[in-house]
Parts: structure tokens; sequence; C-alpha cells
């Protein structure tokens, strides 16, 4: 039998998820930046549990230059890399695929025009009453900019962000550098989020020789993310400090399934008013006023990539 992770009738689980466990999720994704997307999008789009409704690619359009030579690029290439994960996994026609934002917005007032966040909106205002999901591995800017759109879509979706610095003092992070006005715009909005910061995505730590024995004999998509993992690892080894790490790397961006997949009642995050960022330093300033949010402080590595590990040799055994 020929296993489809396209149909559900022909995956190869031998359970089902009941309807009502099930969750809507749009996936907003950065998937060009590094090398880690790739591997949470898979994730995504093997899961039963989730009715993926959308894949949003992302921009990661601040300090691309030295990799684009321009400006503006770096949506498009997140989105050829999100067609090119689905296309490997058979699953090209799964869900709509569409351009977010090209770059962090100008101000706090001014939304960016992008088929991301039209998507959200639309999303989030049908008649579905199932719960929606909206989890960004990238900047956050379409959320933003749907928000600003469409104020009424606060009461109807939970975001889960991987970004931010380390609690509670905030300072520099990739995603969050992106589109800092983005982030202050969530921050202040009621819409339910839920932070992975910067020193808990990291959590997230596998190895390429774990990668090369779990991941590359299983499909044409196991081989890709394994090898396009080396490549990255490769084409940085010269990078200024002691990032890449030469034989690790950390998939932060898995947490986004981590935390549907959980149990809820493990109390793995804290309650904390929403803070404003500094411009400056990207620290957090307290005393708001502002709604709470989740803010996680441990993840579940081992249920995460286990489970990753196990729906990818199932959904892509060896011939």
């Amino acid at each position: 039998m020929k296993y489809s992770v396209k149909d559900p009738v022909k995956r190869p689980f031998l359970f089902t998820v009941p309807e009502k466990k099930k969750f809507r999720v749009i996936v907003h994704t950065d998937c060009k930046n590094e090398a880690d997307d790739q591997f949470a999008l898979a994730h995504h789009l093997m899961t039963p549990k989730f009715n993926i409704r959308a894949v949003i690619a992302g921009h990661f359009d601040f300090l691309s230059e030295r990799r684009y030579g321009a400006k503006g690029l770096t949506t498009r290439a997140s989105y050829d890399e999100i067609i090119r994960v689905m296309r490997l996994m058979d699953m090209e026609d799964t869900c709509p695929v569409y351009m977010g934002a090209t770059m962090g917005m100008a101000d706090e007032q001014t939304p960016v025009f992008s088929e991301g966040a039209d998507c959200i909106i639309r999303e989030a205002m049908s008649e579905d009453e199932r719960p929606l999901f909206v989890v960004f591995q990238g900047a956050i800017t379409d959320l933003a900019c749907a928000y600003l759109k469409e104020p009424r879509i606060e009461e109807r979706l939970t975001a889960i962000w991987i970004g931010g610095g380390i609690w509670p003092d905030g300072g520099d992070e990739f995603n969050l550098m992106q589109d800092i006005h983005a982030a202050n715009i969530v921050f202040a909005s009621d819409i339910a989020l839920w932070q992975v910061p910067k020193d808990v995505y990291k959590q997230m730590g596998v190895t390429l020789a774990e990668l090369q024995v779990r991941c590359a004999p299983y499909g044409a998509i196991g081989k890709y993310l394994f090898e396009q993992m080396v490549e990255f690892n490769n084409m940085l080894a010269d990078f200024v400090g002691d990032w890449p790490h030469g034989e690790s790397w950390g998939l932060g961006d898995q947490a986004t399934v981590s935390l549907l997949l959980e149990e809820q009642q493990r109390c793995n995050y804290v309650m904390r008013d929403a803070p404003r960022v500094n411009p400056v330093d990207m620290a957090y300033i307290h005393d708001t006023g502002y709604r709470q949010i989740r803010v996680y402080h441990t993840l579940d590595t081992r249920q995460t990539m286990e489970d990753f590990y196990a729906k990818l040799q199932l959904c892509f055994p060896c011939k």
C-alpha cells in the first residue's frame, strides 16, 4: 500500500483523532531563513490533529541584503521553499499557500498589504467553531497587519509566536528584530498569545548524526531535510562567533507543534502582563497595563522530536 499524508484514509496511523479534538491551524513560516523551518512545516503537515487551513510565507528581510543582494526578496524565497517541501511530501494540493508581507511595518498605525494578512482575517471571521491557532515561526508582521485591518480577530484566534528575548529583560532576538512595530501591536492587542522566547526555543536541540539516522533514510523529504541542514551548516562554517555550532542545531520552530500536542495542564508556562518592546535595544518595557499572555519556560523536546521521527518514518518508510 502506498501511504499518503495527503489522503487521511491512506495515512499509516492505527489511530484516529476525534473531530472535537482537532484544531484549525495556519502555519506562518520564514521557511528559507535557516534550516529548521522546513522540519516544523513538515511536522505540521503530518499531524492528524491539525486541520491545516493555509501556509503563509513570511519575510526575514532585516539584514537579508548580505544573502539576497536587495531588500524585499525573502518572502518569495520562503514561498518557494514551502512549495518545495510540500512537493517532496506529495502534499502540494493539500492547502493554499500565500505570500505574506515582504518587509516589516513602517510604524504601528499603517498595515502592510499581504495575502497572508487577508487569509488570517478570512479564516478568523469564518463560521467554523473549531479553535483556530495561527503559529508564527518568524516575524509577526502579518498578524499585526490583519489586526489593524480587522480588530475583531482578537477574539477569534490564538497566536503562537517563536520569538522575543529572554524574560523578564528581553533583548536581542532575530524574529523580533524583523518587525518590532508588529510585536508592539500584537502585545497591545487582546489577541490570545502564547510566546516561546529565545532561551526556550533553544531547548529544542538536535545533532547532525541524529538527523542522519532518524531523517535521511525516510523518503525524499527526509533526505532533503537532512541535506539542506548540512548544506546550511557548511555555508556558515566561517560565521563570526560560535554559531552555528558545527555538529548540532536548534529546531526551535518545532515548538509550534509542541504546544499544540502537549497536555495543557503541565503548567510549563506562566501568565505575564504583555510588555512593550524598546525599539533601540529590544528590552521589554513592563507595567503597560496590557492583558496577560502565556510565556513558556520549558518544552517537551522528547515528545516533540520522537513524534516527528515516528511520523516521518510511518509516512515515508524506507523502501
